[in-house]
């Protein structure tokens, strides 16, 4: 993975984390333009080693950031929705019974 797809990787992981701790979607933009700040002020690094070591503290404070109880939508794997009222799967009758 080149440095510039780590670097768009981490940014959408970072406002996504964001995402996580923000309560309001208008709480969460101030974030998300301060996070994209952040990414511009490093975005003209040329030297490869400053940019991995910039990429490695990064991932760091990812995780020191990381919500102990992510947000996650209702209907996705782990929601509160997820397979509720699934279709049924015979809808042919049952079988007469012989007596």
């Amino acid at each position: 993975m080149s440095n510039r797809q780590a670097a768009l990787s981490l940014y959408r992981r970072s406002l996504k984390l964001a995402l996580d701790w923000a309560v309001h979607r208008h709480l969460w933009r101030g974030q998300a333009l301060y996070i994209r700040s952040l990414f511009e002020a490093n975005r003209n690094i040329a030297d490869v080693r400053k940019q991995r070591a910039l990429l490695n503290e990064t991932e760091k404070l990812l995780e020191t950031w990381k919500h102990p109880d992510p947000y996650c939508h209702p209907t996705a794997p782990g929601g509160s929705k997820f397979e509720r009222n699934l279709p049924v799967h015979n809808t042919a009758p049952p079988p007469p019974l012989k007596f």
